[in-house]
């Protein structure tokens, strides 16, 4: 669909020749693509075979009426604009088309100015309309990004709210535990905007040391200070016209608050020993795994930095509150991680997902990426099997199952851990490997590759 304010195409529908090539003159002139038709049936015909930015229609008309098409085309695509003619008589009529989804209506007879101004409104509202929809395209390629996968309600809501704030330019605050993917938000609230085409710059405001951030943020002239030895753009003159994305503002030193809540106010910067004031049009976005609120209490955060980065706030979950979306996340790993490394790995086990359902998850998503990685180069089948997951995975599920169990003050070792459990289900089966795998949740190949590795044999064997 044709979404500019000029050159759009116009369905005229109108059982007056006259009025129509009325309006296919001063609509032609104004530059808009015009299909003028006689009645309802013409127009549907004519709906059928492509599509049109806005409708013009006459209300009373010889068979259907102007109201009658409305109720069918909006049924359709309740998007569409329409546009309804009406003589005086008739404006009630006109009135309630409106309440029914109709755009505007236009007295009868048609004043130029009003038409045109009409029509022009009217387009900016299809643009608006039309962009909305690509920004819901867009938005939609986000559940490929593999830590925004996933049918949880939390996770629905923060589609939800990206998809609304995306083309805005409003600040964006991200909260979440490391791991969760607040980079990956970021970069899809800035795909999803005007600035899509311009750069997307990313900082760690961790990562810096205190005496290196202003010139990272804003830059440096040459010879500002000991090793500057030329001039450098910072992150936020680099990314003029784009985003840039802050991450762990929480661990950004009170200093260096106040000279960035500065350029937020003022929109420009000064490079470090520069003299001259650069104007910028940068989005901010920035990411937290602090309570910003409480960092304020302790003297830690400016609250009038904190309202300025704080105007959109987007919470992302732990994955251990979206635990459904395990399952999701983990299979959308293997695959990707099988294709990698070309291991012909096509799922996980009943078993094996269990574990990982069962598991609490502090690393959030990239934790869980990383373990799947590993499982996939450690399995011993086409599937990843409990015994091809960390240690830590297996013994925490196996001690939240209800295993009688008082960790020792001085800890343990969990591969001695694990030896023991695999001669306690040996014993229990009898030393028949097949008895023992179910009792593990292992397969039988990965309890037989598990004796191996630990050197365990029958007491009878190892007598001899």
């Amino acid at each position: 669909m044709n979404s500019l304010q000029k050159f759009g195409s116009i369905l005229v529908v109108d059982d007056e020749k006259g009025q129509r090539d009325i309006l296919k003159l001063i609509l032609n002139k104004e530059g808009y693509e015009i299909v003028e038709v006689p009645g309802v049936r013409e127009a549907l015909e004519q709906l059928d075979k492509r599509e049109f930015d806005l409708i013009l229609t006459d209300l009373k008309m010889q068979g259907q009426s102007g109201l009658d098409l409305l109720e069918k085309v909006l049924a359709d695509d309740p998007q569409q604009c329409v546009i309804l003619m009406t003589a005086h008589g008739s404006v009630d009529s006109a009135v309630e088309a409106m309440r029914k989804g109709a755009f505007d209506y236009l007295e009868k007879p048609l004043e130029r100015e009003n038409l045109v101004l009409t029509l022009h409104r009217a387009f900016e509202r299809i643009g608006l309309v039309h962009e909305n929809r690509v920004l819901l395209k867009r938005i939609a390629s986000i559940k490929t990004i593999p830590s925004m996968l996933g049918e949880h309600p939390k996770m629905a809501e923060v589609f939800r709210i990206v998809a609304k704030i995306a083309a805005t330019s409003s600040t964006v605050l991200i909260v979440g535990e490391s791991g969760t993917g607040k980079e990956l938000v970021a970069k899809a609230i800035h795909e999803g905007s005007q600035r899509k085409d311009n750069p997307f710059m990313a900082i760690n405001c961790a990562a810096i040391p205190e005496t290196l951030i202003e010139s990272e943020l804003f830059g440096h002239e040459k010879g500002s200070f000991t090793g500057a030895n030329a001039r450098e753009f910072g992150v936020f003159e680099a990314a003029n016209g784009g985003t840039v994305f802050l991450d762990e503002i929480g661990e950004m030193n009170v200093s260096m608050q106040a000279k960035l809540l500065r350029a937020i106010q003022e929109k420009e910067i000064r490079r470090v020993g520069g003299k001259v004031n650069i104007p910028l049009d940068v989005r901010i976005i920035s990411a937290t795994n602090k309570e910003l609120e409480q960092e304020i209490k302790r003297g830690g955060f400016r609250e009038d930095l904190f309202y300025r980065l704080n105007v959109i706030r987007i919470n992302l979950p732990p994955l251990r509150e979206r635990g459904s979306d395990v399952k999701t996340l983990a299979e959308f790993f293997v695959k990707k991680y099988s294709q990698a490394t070309g291991i012909a790995v096509e799922g996980i086990s009943r078993p094996a997902l269990k574990l990982l359902m069962n598991y609490s998850w502090p690393g959030n998503v990239r934790q869980l990426e990383s373990v799947i990685e590993r499982a996939v180069l450690m399995a011993e089948s086409n599937y990843i099997e409990p015994g091809d997951l960390p240690n830590e995975i297996t013994a925490t599920s196996l001690l939240s199952g209800g295993i009688p169990f008082d960790l020792p003050p001085e800890g343990i070792d969990i591969e001695t851990l694990e030896r023991g459990l695999i001669i306690k289900a040996m014993e229990r089966a009898e030393w028949v490997i097949g008895k023992a795998a179910p009792l593990l949740g292992m397969s039988y190949k990965t309890l037989q590759y598990r004796l191996e590795k630990f050197g365990i044999e029958r007491p009878e064997r190892r007598a001899r």
